[in-house]
């Protein structure tokens, strides 16, 4: 070959037509040359690696290339071979690299150079998003990934791009555009160092669904079938609570909701034929349904195969079908296994909860005689489970022994469902923890040993709370400061290395508030330890509280601290858990005592201006919570209490007749203000009330209940009642002025610890509802719908519709259950760990108040640190 070359350029002097020749005879030997080279390569021989040389745009060392490819000169390998083809392999998994081409840039005999061509793959640099809410640029990027250093794959881009336009399908916005583009940056070499981003984001429209039509449909009409479906809604200018957006995956659901309701109504072989998506124009969608609907089935013979542990009788009573009845595929289901409700009474729950964890249990068609199914139920029991390891895990604040004490399972135990689904209610009952993420984990379950572990992850949230409010109220403004620690150590009150910044962990609950206006101030603490002498869940709780209150002239609004009111009080309680009728009773006790001090207060409160009167009471209460399972927003359940509040009898015992101190004080009532007798009548008044209130004699009986229905998903309707009567042993004595009922407003507490009782009745003012001096009797009832928007640790939120009606009343002569004060409104509810439950409500009342004949109209309230 040197030597043609050679002569080649000597005969670049020749004639051109000659030159021409020599330059066609050089190429044809080039040529030729390089074929033979080719040909050796394709026949796969073997070469030693004279060299390798590492080109392309990257910014990696050479030798770290080489070094990672596990090459290295003097190596002998096949060319093309397997371990070229593995090292390519390796670099494209590393995701670094756009282009990755080995070339044999020489061959001297069975020498060769290797050239490894690397193009590494540009980095993300800045995003920048466009055409969203700046809050939702930050999940833009988390959800794909899209950090700084990121490597910009084709990969990344498509599913980027996909991933947004799918994120906003979800949300009804069909039309999604992103566009994607890139701006290379360089450093002051002119070399690129990364690549800026831009997501332009155009949502358009969001699609709605205008119409939704069925044909074939003639057992249900179109109404009940578009009722069935609960995620694709048609659109309608009253539809508050579900917009009618149309996304692929709710739509999937309602298909199989069409087809489950016509299985519950006995139509076993209904099918959806087709389906079609009509686009209308940018904003409205339509839907065709073909329905194919079938005959209708009956329940035939059902049978039970391999049952051992319970007879056919007693698993016919649980499955709760007979033969005849109309088939319906959504109820055999539930009863075999009702995966909506883990407490259902159904025969799998049988099973578990009493302990046969490994037990399948499966309903089989056996024969179809015209329109009856007959069924097996066929049952394998497996054996008894047994609990082996019970362990806790997240915990970092609440020590071990208060998650322990309230776990359901323990260590041999036979397994049950359903303590392990209470363990989970009773752990979000107690507030320390997210319910939302309250999560037992099976493991090292082993059927043929028969044991399992479980571990209960929990994530403890805030449970300390502080109360900072201020506001109109009561003739004037009103400041309360309360500290609420829920979970708070008492026996490391005293131990300096606990304060983070207050020794927690131990469960306890100690409340400190602070409320004061111009006239009045209030003081009040708490302490509760929910399990005394950590043996049994037996609540101990003691408060004591003290009030100033001046005379106030709420025209003048001028305050006379010469002449006050003092109440001075306190209470000890005791709560233990029962076991009968079941575990979710409690019964509760308490004695509380106020000291009522008048110090030249003369008002309506008392006849008496100097003076004082003395509550002494013992509280019996019986009250029953299954409400499941987070307490800020419960989905199933229901919670009632029955109170009873109780003074001694004095009358019975003391000796005064007080019919005749009530007609005495008829008769001194009479004697007019002219009189010269009228001062000493008004004197011997007041010793009268003195006598007649020195101990406050009554009794009091109270009733709440609440039940909540999961309606669908997380849509939850709350029912309430409410019943209060404040009664008197003696007539003659009368029913104390303390302790009265107030109806009306945001149902938020008064500034006076007198023992009354203020009822939320939202759509009217606070109070207004009740006469001055309050009332004896009272009664409300209330529908709420609650729908969740967020229930995350950092806060829950979640809507509310409510409709309720109630009234106060003077004794059972007036007391008229249906003659009601009616109001409907909305609200929303915003439960923050650190600030308790906030919220507003504007509601509407459509009867006048006390003294007035119109409608009392709209009316706002605050919802602040309290839960209805």
């Amino acid at each position: 070959m040197e030597r043609l070359v050679n002569n080649l350029n000597n005969t670049l002097l020749l004639q051109p037509y000659k030159k021409l020749y020599c330059i066609f005879l050089f190429t044809v030997v080039s040529v030729f040359s390089l074929t033979a080279q080719q040909r050796d390569l394709d026949s796969g021989k073997k070469y030693t690696i004279n060299n390798i040389e590492v080109t392309g745009a990257q910014s990696f060392n050479e030798q770290t290339v080489i070094a990672f490819t596990g090459l290295k000169k003097g190596d002998r390998i096949y060319i093309p071979g397997e371990k070229l083809s593995a090292v390519t392999k390796k670099l494209w998994e590393q995701n670094l690299f756009s282009d990755i081409a080995f070339y044999v840039t020489n061959i001297d005999g069975d020498k060769a150079d290797l050239e490894l061509y690397i193009v590494e793959l540009p980095k993300l640099n800045n995003v920048t998003i466009e055409g969203i809410k700046k809050r939702k640029k930050k999940d833009i990027l988390k959800e794909n990934d899209l950090d700084p250093g990121t490597k910009i794959t084709n990969n990344l881009l498509t599913t980027t791009k996909n991933k947004i336009k799918n994120k906003y399908k979800e949300e009804g916005y069909l039309n999604t555009q992103v566009v994607i583009t890139q701006t290379p940056q360089v450093d002051s070499t002119g070399q690129e160092i990364g690549k800026d981003m831009t997501i332009k984001i155009d949502k358009g429209e969001r699609v709605k669904v205008s119409d939704i039509d069925f044909e074939g449909n003639e057992k249900f009409s179109d109404g009940k079938l578009r009722r069935a479906m609960k995620n694709t809604k048609q659109k309608f200018f009253l539809r508050i609570f579900k917009r009618s957006k149309y996304t692929q995956d709710g739509f999937e659901e309602d298909k199989a909701s069409i087809i489950k309701k016509y299985k519950a109504s006995g139509y076993r072989d209904a099918r959806i034929t087709s389906d079609t998506l009509i686009s209308k124009d940018d904003k409205n969608v339509a839907l065709k349904l073909s329905v194919e609907e079938g005959d209708k089935y009956y329940f035939g013979n059902i049978r039970f195969i391999g049952n051992s542990v319970y007879t056919d009788s007693q698993l016919r009573q649980v499955l709760g079908i007979s033969k005849g009845e109309t088939y319906n595929g959504v109820l055999l289901q539930e009863r075999i296994a009702d995966v909506e409700n883990p407490e259902a009474e159904d025969l799998t729950n049988l099973y578990q909860n009493n302990g046969y964890l490994f037990s399948q249990i499966n309903p089989v068609e056996v024969a179809v005689r015209n329109d009856t199914i007959d069924f097996e139920i066929r049952i394998q029991e497996g054996k008894l489970a047994y609990f082996d390891h019970i362990t806790v895990t997240g915990n970092t604040k609440t020590n071990d022994h208060v998650i322990y004490r309230e776990l359901r399972t323990r260590p041999g135990q036979v397994y049950s469902k359903r303590n392990v689904v209470r363990t989970i209610r009773e752990l979000g009952q107690l507030g320390y923890f997210d319910a939302e993420q309250l999560e037992p984990k099976f493991q090292n379950v082993d059927p043929n040993s028969g044991t399992l572990d479980i571990e209960y992850s929990v994530v403890e949230k805030g449970a300390s709370q502080i109360e900072l409010q201020g506001g109109y109220g009561g003739g004037g403004f009103v400041g309360t400061l309360g500290l609420s620690f829920n979970n708070f150590s008492l026996r490391n009150i005293f131990n300096k290395d606990a304060y983070k910044p207050l020794p927690m962990g131990d469960g306890q609950k100690l409340s400190l508030r602070a409320q004061a206006s111009s006239f009045y101030q209030t003081y009040s603490l708490s302490l509760t330890e929910p399990w005394l002498g950590g043996k049994k869940p037996v609540q101990l709780s003691t408060s004591f509280s003290h009030t100033i209150q001046y005379l106030y002239n709420f025209q003048t609004r001028d305050v006379d601290k010469n002449r006050r009111f003092l109440i001075t009080g306190g209470s000890v309680g005791i709560a233990q858990r029962l076991k009968w009728p079941d575990d979710y009773f409690q019964l509760s006790q308490a004695i509380s005592f106020q000291h009522y001090n008048l110090k030249n207060y003369n008002t309506g409160l008392f006849t008496f201006g100097d003076g004082s009167s003395n509550n002494l009471a013992y509280t019996i209460g019986l009250s029953r919570n299954n409400t499941a399972t987070n307490p800020i927003y419960p989905v199933r359940g229901s919670e009632f209490g029955i109170t009873a509040k109780l003074t001694f009898p004095y009358s019975a015992f003391n000796g005064v007749d007080y019919g005749a101190l009530r007609d005495e004080r008829a008769e001194l009532a009479q004697v007019p203000s002219t009189s010269s007798t009228y001062r000493a009548a008004q004197n011997r008044i007041e010793e009268i009330d003195q006598e007649r209130f020195k101990w406050l004699e009554y009794y009091k009986v109270k009733f709440k209940g609440d039940w909540y229905t999961n309606i669908i998903d997380k849509l939850v309707l709350k029912s309430s009642t409410q019943f209060g009567f404040l009664g008197a042993y003696n007539q003659d004595r009368g029913v104390p002025p303390f302790e009265r009922f107030f109806l009306g407003g945001d149902g938020l507490g008064s500034f006076s610890l007198d023992g009354r009782e203020v009822i939320q009745l939202r759509g009217y003012g606070n109070q207004s509802l009740s006469i001055n001096d309050g009332n004896t009797i009272f009664n409300k009832f209330s529908l709420e719908l609650r729908y969740p928007i967020t229930l995350k640790q950092v806060a829950s939120i979640y809507a509310l519709t409510f409709a309720e009606g109630g009234n106060a009343f003077n004794g059972f002569r007036d007391y008229n259950p249906f003659d009601l004060k009616r109001s409907a409104g909305v609200g929303i509810r915003i439960f923050m760990p650190a600030f308790g439950l906030l919220g507003i409500d504007f509601g509407y009342g459509f009867d006048p108040i006390l003294g007035g004949i119109e409608p009392n109209g709209w009316e706002t309230h605050f919802i602040l640190g309290q839960q209805f």
